[in-house]
């Protein structure tokens, strides 16, 4: 015997209605409290936090030999990525197209 598996299924969970569905589903806009987010394992607010005590240390690389500075997106790209240089300087292929 042939099986139809495009036809629809009915079973008894079908029979439930939408009301009942959606109180089993949080709202995503209430915002729980009790979830850890796992970016976030301490559970400490960011927004509005008063981090002026906090120190950063932050190594920063000067350009190397094969790279530069496009002059449109001010981002450093690897010299495979220049497209030309014109009279403000080098321009990647990003920008360029």
């Amino acid at each position: 015997m042939a099986t139809d598996y495009d036809a629809p299924r009915k079973s008894e969970d079908d029979s439930e209605s939408i009301e009942a569905l959606k109180e089993r589903v949080p709202d995503a806009r209430s915002g729980s409290g009790g979830v850890e987010d796992s970016d976030n394992p301490t559970g400490f607010e960011l927004p509005g936090a008063d981090l002026s005590d906090v120190e950063l240390d932050v190594v920063v690389l000067p350009a190397q030999q094969d790279e530069f500075t496009c002059m449109n997106c001010f981002l450093v790209k690897h010299r495979s990525q220049l497209d030309h240089e014109d009279a403000n300087g080098p321009i990647c292929k990003e920008c360029a197209a």
